[in-house]
Formats: C-alpha cells, sequence, structure tokens
C-alpha cells in the first residue's frame, strides 16, 4: 500500500450511494465560467458550505480565480484548466467500507482507483468523512505540484470549517 494511504477498518457501509453533485468544467479553452452544481442541501448543510466557500483563498496552486455560474456559493474555480472545488457533494459511487483514502493535511481524500492509475486522466478526490462532502477536481494537466498544493490548501479549510464524522485518513 503507498504511503500515506490506510484502510478503514471497520468503517460503516456507505448507504444510499448518491450521484447527485456533479462539477461540469467549461470545456472551452479559457471561455465562460465554471459551472458549478451542488446536490440539494439541507439548511445546515448550505450554511456551512457557504462558511466553506467564504474561507477559501483567492488563489490556489498560483491559479488566479475563475468566474462561475450555477450553484456559486457552493463552489470555486482557479485556473484554466480550472481546479474546482464542490462543497454539498454526494458519496462516490465506487466508496464503500474497504475503499482506502489519502490523508493530506489530516483529511482523508477518497480517488476512485482508476483516476489514482491513471496519471494522463482528470482526477475528483471527495473528502468523504465530512459533512457536508466536499469534492475537488484536478484536471489532468494539473496533476502532480499543483494538485499537491491545492489538496493541502484546500484540506486546511476542510479541517477547519467542516464537520468530521468519519475518519477516512
Amino acid at each position: 500500500m503507498a504511503p500515506g494511504v490506510r484502510r478503514r477498518p471497520g468503517a460503516p457501509r456507505a448507504r444510499g450511494v448518491v450521484a447527485c453533485a456533479a462539477v461540469l468544467l467549461a470545456t472551452a479553452c479559457s471561455a465562460g465560467p465554471v459551472e458549478i452544481d451542488a446536490a440539494e442541501l439541507s439548511a445546515a448543510d448550505r450554511a456551512a458550505c457557504e462558511r466553506f466557500v467564504a474561507d477559501l483563498p483567492e488563489t490556489v496552486a498560483r491559479q488566479d480565480p475563475r468566474e462561475l455560474s450555477g450553484d456559486t456559493a457552493y463552489g470555486a474555480a482557479w485556473g484554466d484548466p480550472a481546479i474546482v472545488v464542490t462543497c454539498g457533494v454526494g458519496v462516490p459511487a465506487e466508496f464503500d467500507e474497504f475503499s482506502a483514502c489519502t490523508d493530506v493535511s489530516g483529511v482523508g481524500w477518497f480517488v476512485p482507483p482508476a483516476q489514482e492509475e491513471d496519471q494522463g486522466a482528470d482526477v475528483l478526490l471527495t473528502a468523504v468523512g465530512y459533512s457536508p462532502r466536499v469534492s475537488l477536481l484536478v484536471p489532468a494537466e494539473r496533476r502532480g505540484a499543483d494538485s499537491a498544493d491545492a489538496l493541502v490548501t484546500i484540506s486546511t479549510v476542510v479541517k477547519n470549517d467542516l464537520t468530521l464524522e468519519d475518519d477516512c485518513a
């Protein structure tokens, strides 16, 4: 097993796998805003996501913020191609009680195994142990130093602003 990746023995099975929150990137080169598509949230989760987004830094991975459309109160984006964070996402379809998570600054991030193995693919990481859950979409072109910087930066805000319910680290 890779360093920093631990299995979650005895963790409860994820119920009601949801694919209700998706992040869509604008595909044209630096054209148009980045679409944020969050799930329908409870009042408490809406408030938590709004605080989380308000606390995100102006720049991530040395990238400037991007214009947004859609559920703009629940996400942010930086750079082109955009690194995108969305608050209030569902449990990834591939996640179960045996899934491994990668610990970044004390936050466990789930990466679908196929995306982890294919370094030439976009990767969607999800902080599955926090409520509300947060996803971070890193385009293939930004994997490496940019993704590491983004993960550390976003993990700090996740840890400070959201509620840890199940340690997936």
